[in-house]
């Protein structure tokens, strides 16, 4: 118990200081501490390490923006078991959550529309990751997809893992209230020290940005 617990502080403290990178290849150690975050008991521990990957943006039709790194991913993936009461997962199992594909980088855009809104579905936005700083290049995404959402967002819950899957069609009599745009990104494409924008935009015109600084994620 206490050996879990010196390294789920440390892991802590490396979040709080943002003085790395983000991790594009876990190692057994980086495993080993993601599985502790998302395993924990303590609610305001999980609290903690998910704050600095959510960014808010408050500027309609985006509420905020969730970022995906592979650490996030094994933490989440422990952290819904453990809801659900199931056997925790060992570093195998976490490995193959990572799946084909472990430096994928996702960023999630959670939309709001107008309570008039006429869509049929969620708008096709573009979501890039642009230079921020003469260091960076931007980055494209390599695959998106839209999930609807009927109804009101369901605050404070925790981002859920596996993400929803996109639905086909309209639900009978409920109306399209928002959705979520999960833009996948190689790893390999950005810089884990980098800085960007991510830029929401519609046909060419922007709707939203915010400044994302991988520096503070892990």
């Amino acid at each position: 118990m206490r050996c879990a617990t010196v390294i789920l502080s440390a892991a802590l403290l490396t979040m709080s200081t943002g003085a790395r990178a983000i991790e594009l290849m876990l190692g057994p150690r980086a495993l080993a501490e993601a599985l502790d975050i998302g395993q924990s008991r303590i609610d305001s521990v999980r609290a903690r390490f998910h704050q600095p990957y959510r960014l808010t943006v408050f500027r309609a039709p985006v509420d905020y923006i969730e970022v995906v790194t592979p650490f996030r991913r094994v933490a989440l993936a422990a952290e819904a078991r453990t809801r659900l009461g199931e056997r925790m997962l060992g570093q195998r199992e976490a490995r193959a959550v990572l799946g084909d594909a472990p430096e994928r980088i996702d960023v999630l855009v959670e939309l709001t529309f107008h309570p008039q809104n006429t869509f049929v579905g969620v708008p096709k936005y573009q979501v890039r990751l642009l230079a921020a700083t003469a260091e960076t290049t931007p980055v494209e995404p390599v695959d998106v997809s839209y999930v609807p959402r009927f109804g009101a967002r369901v605050g404070g819950m925790p981002l859920p893992y596996p993400y929803p899957a996109p639905s086909v069609g309209l639900p009978g009599g409920q109306p399209l209230t928002g959705g979520t745009i999960v833009v996948a990104v190689d790893g390999a494409t950005v810089d884990p020290k980098g800085i960007y924008d991510v830029v929401v935009a519609e046909l060419g015109r922007e709707l939203a940005r915010t400044r994302l600084d991988l520096r503070a994620l892990r």
